[in-house]
């Protein structure tokens, strides 16, 4: 028998179909192109989330630079007000240092002085009410140290515990915030109401804001 006589026979099928079998095996699959409107419908809710998120982040910059032209409007001018309310507080000292008798007998020029700084005491606090600093209403009011600061407790069983019964020097806000609070004299021995946290005498939690 020849050598191509012994190749062939059952051995030789075997042999075909185990490298038929390990060809197929090997094989790569070939890949189904994708659907052009499957690729459309992506890029198009891909396109359109983008879009959605660009979209919110306009808006929020929008708020907020809409937000912080407004503060800067209404804070703007706080150092400057700081400085009148010193001023303002000066003309007051001035005037309670006057004797009520030097009033009532004082003759027409001490009179015409002391109606001045009183005329101009109001003048200034109206010019600063019409740029949104207003005066902050403590006497009689619950201790709050949000707005008041505590210099020292007055013994007073008349009125609420921690009840403001004196004010030393007026405090004031702008906007809604607060530009100087008042200091204080708070009422102690009375009948005990809430006492707001952080109220002690001689602290507050005022966090003055600039702008």
């Amino acid at each position: 028998m020849t050598d191509n006589t012994n190749k062939a026979g059952p051995d030789a099928d075997v042999v075909d179909e185990a490298l038929e079998a390990e060809v197929a095996e090997n094989a790569v699959p070939e890949q189904a192109e994708p659907d052009p409107l499957d690729v459309l419908k992506a890029e198009n809710a891909d396109l359109r989330d983008k879009f959605l998120r660009l979209a919110a982040e306009m808006d929020n910059l929008r708020r907020r630079t809409e937000r912080e032209v407004k503060d800067a409007k209404a804070y703007s001018v706080s150092g400057f007000a700081r400085d009148m309310l010193a001023v303002s507080d000066n003309l007051r000292r001035a005037l309670e240092t006057i004797p009520a008798e030097l009033k009532a007998n004082a003759d027409a020029a001490i009179t015409g002085v002391i109606e001045g700084v009183d005329m101009t005491e109001r003048s200034m606090l109206s010019a600063l009410e019409r740029h949104g600093i207003r005066k902050i209403d403590a006497e009689g009011e619950k201790f709050d140290p949000n707005f008041h600061q505590a210099m020292f407790e007055i013994p007073n069983t008349a009125v609420p515990n921690n009840t403001v019964v004196q004010v030393v020097q007026a405090g004031f806000t702008i906007g809604d915030r607060v530009l100087r609070p008042a200091m204080v004299g708070v009422a102690k021995g009375g009948p005990k109401g809430d006492v707001p946290a952080g109220a002690e005498p001689g602290t507050s939690s005022v966090n003055e804001k600039d702008a």
